[in-house]
């Protein structure tokens, strides 16, 4: 089955998704409170993180790159990993170049130009992006102060690989932030390899042993797909801390 997050589509898809300004996504007849379903990929870092100076920073499923600038910005060393090629292309375009123009579906044939740009207040000196599977991470990643995987989890075929990686990859008195819609659907993740009750109970049987759960909020997000058609979702959001 081809991997869909390689086509141009989702690609332009997820550049709106991470860098476009209010106006370009939603109408201005969009519904009251919409707008606090935007920037998504920087609400999960400013909510979740306390953005105080930190050495190391690991992005897991990190897109096209707006939650590693976000954290480079309080980080002296970033590493977002992605398993799609495009987007890790995209996200290496906008930390070297610092814009990247792609096309907004509006409806049919028809698509407006606009450009993504890297924040001003990123410091893309301090970020590597590269190519990965989550759930086979290279060996020589190291530990980190800060983890953030935003809906990363229910996308994977065994996410359980990756829960037991966890304790490895945050460094005692570390943070670990994981946000997830909790859609577990047969075409990413095979059903025996859902969680068999709610997801925040199956995360904490597995994450429990290592990490102190401090927090837990509802974050929504909203992605446009066209002028009139819109994916209005709910992330659960989870902070946990790292035991010595």
């Amino acid at each position: 089955m081809p991997n869909i997050y390689e086509s141009p589509r989702l690609l332009d898809e997820y550049l709106l998704f991470h860098y476009a300004e209010d106006a370009e996504i939603l109408p201005a007849s969009a519904p009251p409170g919409q707008a606090e379903a935007l920037h998504f990929a920087v609400r999960t870092v400013v909510e979740n993180m306390p953005a105080r100076p930190r050495s190391r920073a690991l992005d897991l499923g990190c897109a096209v790159g707006r939650s590693a600038f976000e954290l480079s910005a309080f980080c002296e060393e970033v590493i977002g990993i992605d398993f799609s090629h495009a987007f890790i292309d995209a996200a290496r375009h906008l930390r070297d170049h610092g814009a990247l123009a792609y096309q907004r579906l509006d409806e049919g044939h028809q698509h407006t130009p606009l450009t993504a740009r890297r924040p001003a207040h990123a410091r893309p000196e301090r970020v590597l992006f590269e190519t990965g599977d989550a759930t086979t991470l290279r060996t020589d990643l190291g530990a980190f102060d800060l983890v953030h995987a935003a809906n990363l989890i229910c996308r994977l075929p065994d996410p359980a690989r990756l829960l037991a990686r966890l304790p490895a990859l945050v460094r005692p008195g570390g943070t670990l932030v994981l946000t997830t819609p909790c859609t577990w659907l047969g075409e990413f993740t095979p059903p025996e390899n859902w969680p068999s009750g709610p997801t925040l109970d199956w995360l904490r049987q597995h994450l429990d042993h290592a990490f102190s759960l401090d927090a837990v909020r509802d974050q929504p997000f909203l992605i446009r797909e066209t002028a009139r058609k819109y994916q209005w979702s709910l992330a659960q959001a989870s902070v946990w801390s790292r035991g010595s």
